[in-house]
């Protein structure tokens, strides 16, 4: 594999960005771009850190969200966003305001798990955020250019919610054209999912629903069909990857299905991994959800990325694997963020899928961590060959929380120009109590190769027999799920 070099940009107060020379990391594949940059100096946080991009494409434009300056108890000190108005070219970044007490006249001491929306009918990118007080709650911030961002409009501030997604009907002819759907689960009720609509850009938002089978996971991914219909797969609590549907616009939701089993090994190295499941769709309404899992692997030895897809949300295609590494190789993979290149669908779909890998899954405290990327042009019938995009990371350049150190609990792709962006942190060696973590992406995009070069295909892999997960318990991790707790980890870092 070539080296290559990072380059760095930064800037703030929604000016350009400006690329300068950066260090590189030895084994990846593409040039990077720097999106972002922790620039808070409040001494709760382990500075300077981002972790956990979400990511939106309509038309030429992009806009990623993510935590900045990670903090030990649950979230960051703030929100910020990176976007491109022109596939990728150029970027922009900066902070939301009014949300936490470090930026914008806030109130809230940390913000978590941002998830980026468009409402075409109202012109207006939305931003899903978790405010973390003396409860949580769930707001969303609202820009008319994705660069300039209003205070938070509140979704919700009952039920200590987590883990909220966000996405909008943006289909002209559909009968519920600018509806935007809010997902999250209720900490206070064991995780029951939790619902909501918008009609007005995500200013004003309807009372709870939740399902109709009174539903309890985490991490619901809202997904529209061109006809209105919206399906959200989540991770249930009975051991698989589930999903719910409504075809009324928010006004009710199905009892969730099962979509496959949740068969997962548990990473090594003490890195948060907790296996959330991500989620596209096509542009004809093929919905896709894909997740870590062990089943094509002797002992659940180590992870693939497995994938399912529906056309109606209620019946589901087979597991199948995508063939990063071979099945015998000792590649362990987590973590991970899918997307379709907006316009493509069935045979022709361009799928884009960033994860993060360990090339070695039994590796104790010794874990070398790489960010890969794959992609398909023949909707997931074949892959091209998987490309490195960052990497190796030493686990303790990364930061800590009470549930193990973090990257990220999800990636994103964005597109731009028939080519794919993967958004994702990277982390370089500390310097002293400082990190070195920030949010990146592919300098040029990633362009598909065309459908009959590409070679990758498990069509042939089988399930072993009988797997199971190595680890009994859920691995569920709740932002701010320590109250009290000092913000820094204990060693002090």
């Amino acid at each position: 594999m070539s080296n290559y070099s990072v380059r760095r940009c930064v800037s703030f107060a929604s000016t350009l960005a400006v690329c300068v020379a950066l260090a590189s990391f030895a084994a990846a594949q593409v040039s990077l771009v720097q999106l972002s940059e922790d620039t808070f100096t409040n001494t709760s946080s382990q500075h300077a850190t981002e972790v956990e991009p979400s990511a939106f494409t309509w038309g030429s434009t992009t806009v990623a969200a993510f935590q900045v300056a990670r903090i030990y108890g649950g979230g960051g000190a703030d929100i910020g966003f990176a976007t491109t108005t022109d596939g990728g070219a150029h970027w922009t970044n900066g902070f939301l305001p009014g949300i936490t007490i470090f930026h914008g006249n806030g109130t809230y001491q940390a913000a978590s798990d941002a998830a980026v929306a468009y409402d075409a009918l109202h012109g207006v990118w939305l931003i899903s955020v978790l405010p973390i007080g003396n409860s949580l709650n769930i707001a969303v911030s609202r820009s008319t250019d994705g660069i300039n961002w209003s205070n938070p409009n509140f979704v919700t501030k009952s039920g200590n919610p987590d883990k909220n997604w966000i996405v909008c009907d943006n289909t002209a002819t559909s009968a519920f054209y600018g509806h935007c759907y809010s997902e999250w689960d209720s900490t206070d009720a064991g995780d029951l999912i939790q619902m909501s609509t918008s009609t007005d850009g995500g200013i004003t938002w309807s009372a709870a629903v939740g399902t109709q089978g009174n539903d309890f996971g985490i991490g619901g991914l809202p997904l529209v069909k061109p006809n209105g219909k919206v399906i959200v797969p989540m991770l249930g609590f009975n051991g698989s990857v589930m999903a719910f549907s409504s075809t009324n616009g928010g006004k009710t939701w199905t009892a969730a299905v099962n979509v496959g089993q949740f068969i997962n090994h548990n990473e090594a190295g003490g890195i948060r991994s907790a296996g959330l499941p991500s989620a596209a769709v096509d542009a004809k309404g093929k919905v896709y959800v894909a997740w870590s899992d062990c089943r094509f692997r002797t002992g659940c030895a180590s992870n693939d990325i497995v994938y399912s897809k529906s056309g109606s949300g209620t019946i589901w295609t087979a597991v199948k694997r995508i063939p990063i590494d071979p099945v015998n190789s000792t590649v362990d993979h987590f973590i991970t963020g899918m997307a379709i290149e907006p316009g493509t669908f069935g045979t022709t779909a361009h799928i884009g899928l960033v994860y993060y890998y360990y090339p070695v899954s039994n590796c104790g405290n010794t874990c070398s961590l790489f960010a890969g990327f794959i992609q398909s042009s023949s909707g997931g019938a074949r892959w091209s060959p998987a490309q490195t995009l960052g990497g190796p990371m030493t686990i303790s350049w990364l930061p800590d929380t009470f549930s193990g150190r973090m990257v990220a609990d999800y990636v994103a792709v964005g597109f731009g120009g028939g080519k794919a962006f993967p958004i994702f942190a990277l982390a370089q060696a500390k310097t002293g109590l400082v990190f070195h973590q920030a949010i990146y992406t592919t300098a040029a995009g990633l362009g598909p190769e065309a459908p009959e070069t590409e070679q990758l295909s498990s069509a042939g892999d089988m399930p072993v027999p009988n797997a199971k997960s190595d680890h009994d318990v859920m691995r569920v991790f709740v932002d701010n799920e320590v109250p009290g707790r000092s913000a820094a980890p204990p060693e002090n870092e």
